[in-house]
């Protein structure tokens, strides 16, 4: 009825044929025309008055691969990501999924980027250190990646994306043990600054503010700490907010630092029976814990969440049993690459080389692409990494 009276269609027209089955040649003569017609010249005499505040909506919102491509298309869209409209314009998109900064064996020089939504690895070219010394990723914050050279002396922030690159200020306190480091912003966005702290076995923590462009110790650690610090050094640190959560492994337990507040604090929490290789997790502000529990000869991933009231672990997923089948009997080291709601999981032995995410959300397992660099055909062996939310705009 509603077509009659619109009169968009009439009762009298003629039924049509089915159309005839084409011949394979004729379709493929039909896909050819087709794509040709896709390369049509735009008019500029339309496109040239195409708002420029729109204009920069739209490309805040293309998927981040794309932008590999986008830079290298004019200098005007190159220079869009350090203008202010444009920085704005990100700010309102929704945060993607975090991608993974790592290390492979073979070339410890050069990174390599996997991006979970895509599941697919990017190998960019990030500026060598001036020292020419071999740094590891060891915390993130912003869309900003925090290196650490293997001989613990200098630090080095860098945007993955956009080859920001920066080498911090020496530190004042000259500690040359292994140090666990952490990483913040200063409010929502990169672009109101950050803070990096490192914190060694016996005490000593240094504070760097990039807006300063400094290190300094705020304080001192309180009496009750129990030192020295037993740090789980395979733990990562976990922020929310601007709070830092460090994983101690004797007494078991937690050590937190506010960066806004420079207050300390330590939580003693016991550690699930026949756990090893575990490691703090962080998803929608609350505090997570993945591990390997090894009982006889089967071993299993699992993850555990804190719980507030009783500050115990209580078990919410486990890995499923059809992977786990392929550890029994072996000797399965895990080491955990990024721990911002979607986990990326290496496991190894001598028989089998594995990499897994979690998105701890969503409770699900996805086993992870080879890495392999453009024009090769070896397997990259993942030696360490970390997570990070890319982000176009922010500055090291």
């Amino acid at each position: 009825m509603t077509a009659r009276k619109s009169g968009s269609f009439r009762m009298s027209d003629p039924v049509k044929p089915p159309p005839s089955k084409k011949s394979r040649r004729d379709r493929s003569r039909g896909k050819s025309s087709g794509r040709s017609c896709t390369t049509e010249v735009m008019e500029q005499e339309i496109w040239k008055d195409f708002p420029e505040d729109l204009f920069e909506a739209v490309i805040a919102r293309l998927p981040i691969a794309t932008f590999f491509r986008f830079r290298s298309v004019c200098r005007q869209w190159n220079s869009m990501l350090t203008s202010q409209s444009f920085s704005l314009h990100c700010t309102q998109v929704t945060q993607e999924s975090p991608w993974f900064y790592t290390i492979t064996h073979e070339n410890v020089n050069s990174g390599a980027m996997y991006d979970p939504s895509l599941k697919k690895w990017h190998h960019p070219t990030i500026s060598t250190p001036p020292t020419k010394l071999i740094v590891l990723p060891v915390a993130s914050a912003g869309g900003l990646v925090c290196f650490l050279d293997i001989g613990h002396r200098n630090f080095f922030v860098c945007n993955p994306l956009t080859q920001s690159f920066k080498e911090l200020p020496v530190r004042s306190v000259k500690v040359w043990s292994r140090v666990a480091v952490g990483m913040t912003t200063n409010g929502n966005s990169v672009g109101s600054g950050y803070k990096i702290l490192w914190v060694g076995c016996d005490g000593e923590y240094e504070v760097y503010d990039s807006v300063r462009n400094s290190w300094s110790r705020p304080g001192n650690m309180p009496a009750g700490m129990k030192l020295p610090l037993s740090i789980n050094f395979r733990s990562q640190a976990v922020s929310i907010g601007s709070t830092l959560y460090f994983m101690r492994s004797d007494p078991e337990g937690i050590v937190s630092y506010d960066m806004a507040t420079g207050v300390w604090k330590q939580y003693i929490i016991p550690a699930p029976l026949h756990l090893t290789d575990h490691t703090l997790a962080e998803c929608d502000g609350q505090i997570m814990l993945v591990g390997l529990l090894t009982k006889n000869a089967a071993t299993c991933v699992c993850i555990w969440e804190l719980q507030k009231m009783t500050l115990l672990w209580k078990e919410v997923d486990r890995m499923p049993n059809i992977w786990c089948l392929d550890f029994y009997g072996k000797h399965v080291r895990m080491t955990c690459l990024g721990n911002k709601g979607l986990l990326m999981l290496s496991l190894r032995s001598k028989q089998m080389n594995r990499l897994v995410t979690y998105n701890i959300a969503k409770k699900e397992w996805l086993k992870v692409p080879g890495c392999v660099v453009p024009r090769g055909r070896k397997r990259q062996w993942i030696a360490c990494g970390t997570a990070f939310h890319p982000c176009l705009t922010a500055v090291a």
